[in-house]
């Protein structure tokens, strides 16, 4: 199935061809502004119809882009079809009038402005190929996918981003579950909100959190996912085990969407949480937006404090999250997830300082029997130690790497009473745990060696392998399907406090 395309409401005006960072309309005017700034080069007779054909093309697809609105990346094609237009309807217009052909000047004088020309349209593309619109995988498992967002408020807990002592607790969070196929005409559910409002300001709010202009990820905001929004639940599969995940730093519930869905083609229910006042942006049901209140103070020391600060609230958020599903599931029989949910079997997951938030949670938390931690540095206490079998996922370390990361992340490990497993995945990096390679530049420092799909594609298989192990106790060699994604080290998880690994494997 191809994608749903971004764009307008249904995603047919843009929706990007398979292999190519262009749509059809794009890809329409693109040829005919070449046709244009080529016609010039062209045999006498060939030149006045394909001149007329070339300028027809360009200002169709250019008034079909218009539609969605164009894309920054594709502005020099409208600017040098409209230049070449004139001189290439020139000699059409003089014949038709009736007028002598102008005297041509030599070829050797419109070189400059060919290449020119040419090479402005070629940066075009080029650019579209290096902040596209994002295009998902295909979830590989039995399930289509579903999903629904939530909001909960905690009247146990203020507020403690704002003074207001009536101020609780909110969280809002994305559900991706197994559903019931839908018709390939049903549109997609929008890949960074609910409708293209949220989704422009939640892209706007990232943007600027990393310094980038928003234009630049103008893309990301017109995709479309994989998953429909509110589709029926999937008649198959019993109870879904659970795994709610808790984004980066100023990170949106969104920004893992192609793990989240392969894990709900496969029978799992994913719930992603926002964090206000710590995500990027969210966006209440009140009608406020509430943008990230944290940031680096500049000394180290307290930094440490406020990250422990904030991973405890996340932690506090998770298990918070975990009542409301349980809840949802023993409650009103009217929810179609009603009596779907399978609250015994329940991982937490998290990217960066996500995955200190997963940590945290399962030491406070006994509900949670897995964790995932995607390359997160372990904020906050080390004590109690953990009970929980433990994934963690983390890029090569090299010399820019933090020097206290492995030997923090070691001792977690260490002192975890079940059987942990530390995965480092040779050609990732930090942003390889999530969306971003399916949309950011193909930078290697950035977004890893991986590929833009291999990327998802690895962290979904490994982390569906120590899922389907430690929820679903499949009989599969865990250790033999890790080692196959990078060098495994394995903490056996014996009470004494001597461990052993078995690693690095693979």
């Amino acid at each position: 199935m191809r994608q749903r395309g971004p764009g307008s409401q249904d995603g047919r005006v843009t929706e990007t061809l398979p292999g190519l960072p262009l749509s059809l309309p794009e890809l329409l005017a693109l040829l005919g502004a070449l046709a244009l700034v080529l016609v010039r080069w062209l045999p006498a007779a060939a030149r006045p119809r394909t001149a007329v054909a070339a300028g027809a093309l360009l200002l169709l697809s250019t008034a079909a882009l218009a539609v969605p609105g164009l894309r920054w990346q594709l502005l020099p094609v409208p600017a040098v079809g409209a230049l070449a237009l004139p001189f290439a309807l020139s000699p059409v217009l003089r014949r038709w009038r009736g007028t002598r052909p102008a005297r041509r000047a030599p070829r050797w004088l419109a070189l400059p402005g060919t290449a020119a020309c040419l090479g402005l349209l070629a940066a075009g593309p080029v650019a579209a190929w290096a902040f596209p619109v994002p295009v998902f995988p295909e979830p590989t498992g039995e399930f289509a996918v579903g999903t629904r967002v939530l909001q909960w408020t905690d009247p146990q807990r203020p507020e403690t981003f704002t003074p207001d002592p009536d101020d609780h607790r909110t969280v809002v969070a994305q559900l991706w579950y197994p559903a019931v196929p839908s018709p390939a005409s049903t549109p997609r559910a929008p890949y960074l909100g609910r409708t293209p409002q949220e989704a422009r300001t939640v892209s706007a709010a990232l943007a600027q959190g990393v310094g980038l202009p928003a234009f630049l990820v103008d893309g990301v905001p017109r995709a479309r996912s994989r998953a429909v929004f509110d589709a029926p639940v999937a008649s198959g599969g019993g109870r879904f085990p659970l795994v709610l995940f808790s984004p980066g730093s100023g990170g949106v519930r969104t920004q893992n969407t192609a793990w989240a869905e392969e894990l709900a083609s496969h029978g799992y229910l994913v719930a992603a949480l926002d964090h206000p006042y710590d995500s990027a942006a969210v966006l209440l049901a009140d009608g406020r937006t509430v943008t990230s209140a944290t940031s680096s103070s500049g000394n180290a020391d307290r930094d440490a404090e406020l990250a422990a600060d904030w991973t405890a609230i996340r932690a506090a958020d998770l298990g918070f999250a975990l009542t409301r599903l349980d809840a949802l599931d023993h409650g009103e029989r009217s929810d179609p997830l009603a009596g779907r949910l399978d609250t015994d079997r329940v991982a937490v997951a998290g990217h960066s300082m996500g995955g200190a938030a997963a940590l945290q949670a399962a030491r406070r938390d006994p509900r949670f029997t897995a964790v995932i931690d995607l390359d997160g540095f372990p904020h906050g206490p080390t004590t109690p130690a953990l009970t929980r079998p433990v994934l963690a996922l983390t890029q090569a370390l090299g010399p820019a790497t933090d020097p206290r990361y492995l030997p923090r992340l070691t001792e977690v490990l260490d002192t975890d009473t079940a059987t942990t497993y530390r995965l480092t995945v040779p050609g990732a990096a930090h942003l390889t745990f999530m969306d971003g390679p399916l949309y950011l530049p193909p930078f290697p420092p950035l977004t890893g060696t991986l590929g833009r799909t291999g990327s998802p594609r690895l962290v979904a298989a490994t982390t569906l392998a120590f899922l389907d192990t430690t929820l679903r106790h499949h009989p599969t060699d865990l250790a033999r399907t890790l080692a196959t994604y990078g060098d495994l080290t394995i903490h056996q998880g014996e009470p004494s406090g001597a461990r052993g690994t078995a690693g690095p494997r693979g």
